[in-house]
């Protein structure tokens, strides 16, 4: 019998445990296709993962995880043309499960090619997604709440400014203070509100500079509307 008690010795690793591992993975899908993407085999995790037991999938087409707005795009080829040609393709986006249901996945296929350099097929390699995505979905929806409750205030003016002091959002309370539109605001320098004499003197850049280094700056002053009209503001 072989001494098993030193290191692992690489020869005695067969194709049975090389099955067997691949067999036991369960948090993710691992499957081989041959060269036309025709299912060959099926391990615990795609079982788990995408519902289908592997006298189910095996035979099949991958396209079959695909839902049908990929299909109409001929995805599934295009994904083993890129695998073909570069080695792999990788890429997130939903999937079916055999009951119809979707999960958000990351789908990686890796070319698979012999020793005489030929292609022998594909492994892919597929994972779910679905927690952080939607963890992603309550986080946009989160942001989109913030956003329009700061667009629906109409008594202050709320804007940002990008590092530089430029313009990169308007709310209505700006358009009403202000009286510009967004359109013709967003993208130009918010030192186009003070007076010529005052932004002569590089004030807004003060400003800029203070709040950087200690977090905010606060004043009293006048500011100037589109029309040219000068208000007293607290800003």
């Amino acid at each position: 019998a072989p001494d098993l008690s030193g290191p692992l010795n690489l020869g005695l690793v067969t194709n049975a445990d090389y099955r067997l591992m691949i067999e036991s993975i369960t948090d993710c899908a691992i499957i081989f296709l041959d060269p036309g993407g025709i299912v060959l085999s099926w391990n615990g995790g795609a079982r788990r993962l995408k519902g289908y037991e592997a006298h189910e999938a095996i035979g099949r087409h991958l396209s079959i995880f695909c839902p049908p707005e990929l299909l109409e795009k001929n995805r599934p080829q295009h994904q083993l043309e890129v695998a073909a040609a570069s080695g792999q393709f990788e890429e997130e986006g939903w999937r079916l499960r055999k009951d119809g249901t979707r999960f958000w996945s990351s789908v990686v296929i890796t070319r698979l090619t012999g020793p005489d350099g030929r292609l022998r097929g594909f492994s892919q390699i597929t994972r779910d997604l679905s927690d952080r995505q939607k963890q992603d979905d309550l986080l946009r929806a989160s942001e989109e709440r913030f956003r329009l409750m700061v667009d629906g205030v109409k008594d202050y003016a709320i804007f940002m400014l990008d590092p530089s002091g430029y313009i990169v959002s308007w709310n209505t309370g700006a358009k009403a203070t202000k009286g510009y539109e967004a359109h013709e605001i967003i993208g130009r320098h918010f030192s186009l509100f003070y007076p010529p004499e005052v932004a002569a003197t590089g004030f807004p850049a003060k400003e800029l500079r203070v709040a950087r280094e200690v977090g905010r700056y606060e004043d009293e002053g006048w500011r100037v509307r589109k029309d040219g009209s000068r208000f007293w503001a607290s800003v």
